[in-house]
This record gives C-alpha cells, sequence and structure tokens, in this order.
C-alpha cells in the first residue's frame, strides 16, 4: 500500500506546485492575497448548512494547498491544516504568510493524523471535495476523525458523490455507469498529466491510485466510529466539470448536468456529531 501512497504523494505534489501559481492559473491564490475577506468557492457553497465555527478549533484533513483551511479561518475558526503533500503544505504556509491568516498546516498521512497531532482534540474536522476518493479504507477515515473530535464535536464533510465518481467520464452522449460503486480492495488505477483547473504544465507523476466508497458504506462507518449523523443533503452540482461535454457552470462557479439534472447526484454534504 505504501507504494500507492507514494504514487499519489509524488502526483499530487506536482499539482500542489501548478495549483499555487501566482499568475493566475491553478487555484489563483492571488485572489486570496489581495482581498483578505475572500472565501473558496467551496466554503461559500457550505455557508448555509455549516455551523457557526467563530472561535472553534478545527482541523482541515486532506488540506491541499490550503485555501479551504484559510476560508474557515476567516469565518472565525482556529484552524489547522493535514496534508500528505509536502509541497502542498509548504504552498499553504506560503499563501498564509503573505494572506495574515493565522493557520498552522502540518505534514502528514490522513490514517496518522491522531499521532501527527499529538493526540489534540478538535471542535470540528472538515474535510473537502475531491477527497475521500484516494483513500482504500473508508472505515479507516472514520475512526481518525472520530478519534480527533471532541465529544460532541463535528465532522463537515462535501464531497463527490460516489454515483458520479461511477460514471464514465469519456462519454458524452449520456451518463454512463462504468466503474465501481461500492470500496474494493484494488484500486482504479489512472495515468493522467492533467488536473481538474487550468494550469500552465503537463503534471510529471502521471500514475495515481483511486478507491470509490458508497453513501452506505461511509454513513456506516461513521456510525461504527461512534458518531451520529445529524444531516445528508445530496446536491444537482459538483465544482468542477466532472463529466466533460455533458455540463453548464452556473453562476455560483458549480457545474450540473445540461440535460435533465435531476437525475443524478454529484455532491452530498454530511455532518455527524461525535456521541
Amino acid at each position: 500500500m505504501n507504494e500507492l501512497f507514494d504514487a499519489n504523494r509524488a502526483n499530487w505534489d506536482d499539482r500542489a506546485v501548478l495549483h499555487a501559481a501566482r499568475d493566475g492559473s491553478g487555484y489563483g491564490v492571488g485572489r486570496f492575497i489581495e482581498d483578505r475577506a475572500l472565501l473558496s468557492d467551496v466554503v461559500r457553497f457550505d455557508i448555509p448548512l455549516l455551523p457557526d465555527v467563530d472561535g472553534r478549533r478545527g482541523v482541515h484533513l486532506q488540506c491541499h494547498i490550503g485555501t479551504d483551511t484559510l476560508s474557515l479561518a476567516r469565518r472565525g475558526a482556529r484552524m489547522t491544516g493535514l496534508d500528505f503533500s509536502g509541497e502542498a503544505v509548504d504552498a499553504a504556509r506560503r499563501l498564509v504568510a503573505e494572506t495574515g491568516d493565522d493557520v498552522r498546516y502540518v505534514e502528514g498521512n490522513v490514517y496518522d493524523a491522531a499521532t501527527i497531532l499529538d493526540g489534540e482534540k478538535f471542535d470540528f474536522v472538515f474535510t473537502g471535495i475531491g477527497a475521500l476518493g484516494w483513500l482504500p479504507d473508508v472505515r479507516g477515515w472514520a475512526r481518525v476523525v472520530a478519534s480527533v473530535l471532541e465529544p460532541g464535536g463535528f465532522l463537515f464533510i462535501r464531497e463527490g458523490h460516489p454515483v458520479l465518481f461511477a460514471a464514465d467520464e469519456t462519454r458524452d452522449d449520456d451518463v454512463h455507469l462504468h466503474y465501481p460503486y461500492w470500496e474494493h480492495d484494488e484500486p482504479l488505477v489512472w495515468d493522467d498529466a492533467t488536473t481538474y483547473v487550468d494550469v500552465t504544465a503537463p503534471i510529471a507523476h502521471t500514475r495515481t491510485y483511486e478507491w470509490n466508497h458508497s453513501m452506505g458504506e461511509i454513513v456506516t462507518a461513521l456510525i461504527e466510529a461512534g458518531m451520529r449523523i445529524d444531516l445528508l443533503v445530496e446536491h444537482d452540482s459538483v465544482p468542477w466539470e466532472a463529466l466533460p461535454g455533458q455540463m453548464i457552470e452556473r453562476d455560483n462557479g458549480e457545474f450540473a448536468l445540461a440535460d435533465r439534472p435531476e437525475r443524478m447526484p454529484l455532491s452530498y454534504t454530511l455532518r455527524a456529531t461525535r456521541t
């Protein structure tokens, strides 16, 4: 398994450098420097369902270059971000050094979060879009979430829907289910030099490994870890063009199916409390 994580880490190291570019490509991070009140599109979408985090201690697991993390800090939270990519953590630290946001970033595998964070407990865990598919074991992830939460603390996650991740993104004539919906021991193997935002160069380390997890597996894993499900909302949009040739971009930056968007969920928001 370590070699799979190493391959994924090399890929995300490449992405982090490109995503953190200051030339307007990638995540457009210069916007966060110029506008000290700006929130990421993901966090702004989440606000209607996100509890008040002002003054609360939060940890963002799999935080990448930290734009969502610093956005939560701008909502008043005392934030820590954790990611397994050293390049991503370095980029996140450079960004907050320029923006002035008070965020701590640490490097490490999410499965080792409790050890890396020295047993520290938090009021909430945040996990953003595109995180769970890089993890082979959703039950192990759920146990980690519970282990870093104070009793009464909550998990807030918005993620791509497992039905979307089972769809064939190479077809543009209609939606076709092609990949596994349930978690499998063997990962899906990808070889792709592109990323999900506009960047100025191809990715050098192209081989990656991913796993899907069904809604039932995610919910059950959290319940088994001692979490109470408080909210589960499915959305007809997702913040990237997941099915090229079949989607339209809405005014809020979200992408939805151009034809009959009510047919399938594309993402979901889940909130759960540690009992």
